[in-house]
């Protein structure tokens, strides 16, 4: 299945900045929603922010006023910017992409550690 593309993430002292980008393919269009995912260390994938194409969004309450997502319809992209990074925010971190058409769509995770 075609997979977006992630950009990678990396080391980050706490109270550090980092930004994570995603790409749709050309393979993939109709997009709805993207949006990104993140698993903490022993914990299930959950929900860090999405967007639609109408530029609503949604944030999970641990990252608001920290994190911000943005899109760029025309590249089929979207981004994450994240602020005052705490250590508990070190997980993998996976972009989602959902079409009008009902399919799903993952780039592959990216690691992203906050520590000193």
């Amino acid at each position: 299945q075609v997979q977006l593309v992630v950009s990678r993430g990396g080391l980050v002292q706490p109270g550090g900045s980092l930004r994570l980008s995603c790409a749709a393919p050309g393979g993939i269009s109709a997009l709805n929603a993207m949006g990104w995912y993140r698993q903490c260390p022993g914990k299930e994938r959950a929900l860090v922010a999405n967007i639609s194409r109408g530029g609503s969004t949604n944030y999970a309450d641990s990252v608001k006023d920290r994190f911000t997502i943005s899109t760029d319809n025309i590249a089929n992209a979207v981004y994450l910017q994240m602020n005052s990074l705490k250590p508990k925010d070190t997980a993998v971190y996976y972009c989602h992409a959902h079409t009008f058409h009902g399919m799903d769509f993952w780039g592959k995770g990216t690691l992203v550690t906050v520590s000193s």
